[in-house]
């Protein structure tokens, strides 16, 4: 019987990720990994989102769920492409699942614009697993109070945007902004955090507005290149 160790496996994800990034650079799509809690608004985010951009943009979704399909059927009418892991499990997903499903033809995600990949629901495991995504974002929601920055650091260390969802509830929760905004500078300075909220709309712009920075971002880089 042969034993893995941990750093031969974080090792052969890197190395799995980095295909995977190689892949999405020659085919110009942007790929962000969406982070957070069960509860933090994942998919009503990926919802939104996609019934605002679907019209510029061909959008792929690969959703991530331990079991069932339910926010994949949630986001595949707007979607141009949905693809289901069922983990059965495991707590995050790994590089060599979202390569697996990059290469194949059906028709490929590759000839989307922006591929969202909905982690598992968890702030520890997928903190510590490299997709090959050119973005990370975290959500938090105001449900979940004013610890969890400190309490889950790396989750919100590795993210290049952290979404404060469910503003709309500041009213009725124990929830600081100001402190989260504090924690949030002291963790990750260069991070972007937009409040959101998608029962009223506010802030999704701002979202909107950042993911079209990635975009150009991404197209820049090929112009250099």
């Amino acid at each position: 019987m042969k034993i893995y160790l941990a750093r031969e496996l974080q090792e052969a994800n890197k190395n799995n990720a980095e295909d995977n990034r190689n892949l999405l650079y020659q085919n110009r799509v942007l790929m962000i990994n969406i982070i957070g809690s069960p509860g933090s608004g994942k998919t009503a985010l990926l919802e939104h989102t996609l019934k605002a951009l679907a019209n510029k943009y061909r959008i792929g979704v690969i959703e991530g769920d331990l079991y069932t399909a339910e926010d994949a059927k949630r986001l595949e009418q707007w979607a141009y492409q949905v693809l289901q892991i069922n983990t059965e499990g495991s707590c995050h997903l790994e590089a060599n699942y979202i390569g697996h499903l990059l290469s194949q033809q059906r028709p490929s995600l590759l000839s989307a614009d922006i591929i969202f990949i909905e982690n598992v629901g968890n702030l520890v495991c997928p903190a510590e697993f490299d997709l090959g995504e050119d973005a990370r974002v975290s959500l938090l929601s105001v449900t979940e109070g004013n610890d969890k920055p400190r309490k889950y650091p790396l989750a919100f260390k590795v993210s290049d945007a952290t979404l404060i969802t469910k503003t709309d509830l500041l009213p009725y929760c124990d929830f600081n902004l100001d402190l989260i905004l504090s924690d949030m500078q002291k963790i990750n300075d260069s991070a972007e955090v937009i409040p959101v909220t998608v029962k009223t709309g506010e802030g999704l712009e701002k979202w909107y507005q950042w993911l079209e920075k990635q975009l150009d971002i991404k197209k820049k880089r090929h112009v250099c290149s």
